[in-house]
């Protein structure tokens, strides 16, 4: 059925203390955000509950957006009616005849803000609930200790206000409440998941992704882009970034030896994500390795590779095997994009034995030969910035082709 409003609950963020206040306006604004196709839709966080106005838009679609968005304990969508208890018992047999399959009890609880209304808490709660039997007993029985269906009324000095359905939502932090940082995301299962990972404990995070035509598609670029888009549905929208890597893949390959490829590149990826961190005012570099999964992820290799900064490098699915990776990109819906058969550049020259514990010395020089400096200052220059919103779609387009390689 179609409602009025959904009454945000907000769960983790009242422990914030003094502080509450900037969480709160940081979820507005990113519901705001996610709720950018509806335009109609008004936003309202207050202490206590955030309030989303549908003024007429879809509520099943808004509520979908909603479950996907940090910060958000529990919602329930709210019937909106005038201060008749007539209207009052309509709305609540509309609502109940939606939500009830199969037997279950109830209460009534009533909250009452104007105090002018000429029926009292006590009074609403039993005369609504006598109604609700006499509508629907052999369906709901009464339990007002511990009831499967709790029906809130709400009198306000605009309207009466009713709601039956408490909804789970995403839980976590609001996105952009833990600071800001640089996501290394490879076109793989791993990294989007440690993105919403991140994402989930308040960070606001950029997407860096480095790609080398012709050594990679344009499909796998768009790829990299549309798992940006399934998890912008966490906080509204995400900063793409794109990094040319093409001349440095092709340098190291050239003059360094195979089974310090894959370490020196990288280190240079690295080098690159920082100093994107730094413009961008990043706190951190986050990426998707599992330690021992592959040879680049040892300790011996992360120490080597982690040894060109002093920046926080951190790793959010570190301790999780690929079984439980997968489980999580199948929840959140990135696990099919993932697995299409798009090559990124962490595969591109993938020597046959990489080292699995490089030393820092030798890394070291190895990159002499190389022009460190120039080589990142030309993929700096050919960066580029998209702003992706939540559910934008970028494969769509080369169905055809896709479903030719699949």
């Amino acid at each position: 059925m179609q409602y009025d409003e959904i009454m945000v609950r907000y769960g983790e963020l009242s422990t914030k203390g003094r502080n509450k206040r900037h969480f709160i306006d940081r979820l507005g604004t990113n519901v705001r955000d996610a709720l950018h196709k509806f335009p109609k839709v008004k936003v309202h966080p207050n202490p206590d509950r955030l309030h989303v106005i549908l003024n007429g838009e879809n509520s099943t679609k808004v509520m979908s957006h909603l479950k996907k968005v940090f910060g958000i304990q529990t919602f329930s969508p709210v019937l909106k009616v005038a201060k008749d208890y007539e209207a009052v018992c309509d709305a609540a047999k509309k609502m109940l005849a939606d939500q009830i399959t199969e037997p279950a009890t109830f209460k009534v609880e009533t909250k009452r803000s104007d105090h002018h209304f000429e029926m009292d808490t006590f009074q609403m709660n039993r005369e609504l609930g006598g109604f609700i039997l006499d509508h629907f007993g052999d369906q709901l029985t009464v339990d007002v200790h511990h009831p499967e269906i709790t029906v809130w009324v709400d009198i306000r000095l605009d309207g009466i206000y009713l709601s039956s359905k408490v909804i789970k939502g995403a839980g976590g932090l609001p996105v952009g409440t833990a600071g800001k940082g640089m996501m290394m995301l490879s076109g793989g299962i791993d990294s989007p998941v440690a993105a919403y990972l991140a994402l989930k404990r308040g960070v606001s995070l950029e997407m860096v992704h480095f790609y080398s035509p012709p050594y990679t598609s344009e499909q796998a670029l768009a790829k990299a882009k549309e798992l940006t888009g399934k998890l912008a549905h966490y906080c509204g929208s995400i900063n793409f970034i794109e990094v040319p890597f093409t001349e440095i893949q092709e340098t190291v390959k050239e003059k360094v030896p195979e089974g310090y490829l894959m370490t020196i590149q990288r280190r240079l990826m690295l080098r690159l994500a920082v100093e994107i961190a730094n413009r961008r005012k990043g706190l951190a570099v986050f990426n998707g390795e599992s330690l021992g999964q592959v040879a680049s992820q040892t300790m011996e290799s992360m120490r080597t590779i982690e040894e060109v900064t002093n920046l926080p490098v951190l790793r959010p699915v570190l301790s999780y095997d690929k079984t439980e990776i997968i489980k999580i990109a199948e929840e959140i819906g990135t696990y099919d994009l993932s697995i299409l058969p798009y090559e990124d550049c962490c595969t591109v020259f993938t020597p046959p034995s990489p080292k699995t514990k490089p030393r820092i010395d030798r890394a070291q020089k190895y990159e002499q030969v190389l022009d460190i400096n120039g080589l990142m200052q030309r993929s700096l220059d050919g960066i580029k910035v998209t702003k992706i919103h939540a559910g934008d779609e970028f494969l769509n387009q080369n169905e055809d082709v896709f479903a030719e390689l699949l």
